[in-house]
């Protein structure tokens, strides 16, 4: 599949989801790390639709993955590996969300003001004027790296992958998406989870930890949440929480 990355060698136990949705590539340094233990793969989803990205992932696990899996989804990828597990629980052996989004809409609103409070008042008035032009890549890339901004809590000086930012798909999939949170569809989507859920959470992450922690730990029947401190929101790029990142995260895998 032209859409899909393999590291280390077969056979392949470990599928890493990023996030966006859009964003594909950006689970490359996870994967590279993991694949001196694991046989792991990238999906990168091409699909303008969540039931597409559900469908094109579940094809890319059937082909290439040794199943049932180890799903780790970062960000938006947390969610999809969610959705995947509920619709397909023969597929997922284990299921890690990083850095999720909150389940529930009531906690929605303070991500955005948690991230604005962290910038100045110019980076402030870019953001206005870049969310007005995110069909243009350039400017959803720079929206994005902007935003970032405000995930961090001690960022490593190093640049982030390179990733193929696709504003199109990010539209389409996250209006959708946001819908099955609003109509509560999305945590419905717990009742037909069957294997073991583990959330990894940065305290500095401006999504609230409880907006994953209280949801899921009321739906799930096998659900553990580990919070990581001095950490953001993307966990290895930073410089106090990297380390205790992959040693959980590897704990979690073997």
């Amino acid at each position: 599949m032209d859409n899909l990355r393999t590291y280390g060698r077969p056979p392949y136990t470990v599928a890493v989801l990023h996030g966006g949705p859009g964003v594909a590539g950006e689970m490359a340094p996870v994967a590279q790390e993991l694949s001196v233990k694991w046989g792991v793969l990238e999906p990168l989803q091409t699909k303008d639709s969540v039931g597409g990205q559900v469908e094109e992932l579940k094809l890319a696990l059937e082909e290439m993955a040794t199943l049932p899996a180890i799903v780790a989804g970062y960000s938006w990828g947390a969610w999809l590996g969610f959705l995947l597990a509920a619709r397909y629980p023969a597929l997922v052996k284990k299921l890690m969300l990083i850095s999720s989004a909150p389940f529930e809409e009531k906690y929605y609103p303070q991500i955005l003001k948690t991230r604005l409070q962290r910038l100045d008042k110019k980076e402030k008035d870019d953001v206005e004027f870049l969310k007005g032009r995110m069909e243009d890549p350039l400017a959803f890339g720079l929206l994005r790296e902007l935003l970032a901004k405000g995930d961090f809590y001690d960022p490593l000086p190093i640049r982030p992958e390179s990733v193929e930012l696709r504003p199109d798909i990010h539209k389409r999939v996250n209006e959708e998406s946001k819908e099955l949170r609003k109509s509560g569809k999305l945590l419905e989507a717990a009742s037909s989870i069957q294997c073991p859920v583990v959330a990894i959470h940065g305290d500095h992450d401006p999504r609230p930890a409880e907006g994953v922690q209280k949801p899921l730990e009321k739906v799930l029947k096998d659900f553990r949440f580990i919070l990581l401190e001095r950490c953001g929101h993307t966990p290895w790029m930073e410089k106090q929480a990297r380390d205790e990142f992959f040693r959980v995260l590897a704990g979690e895998l073997a």
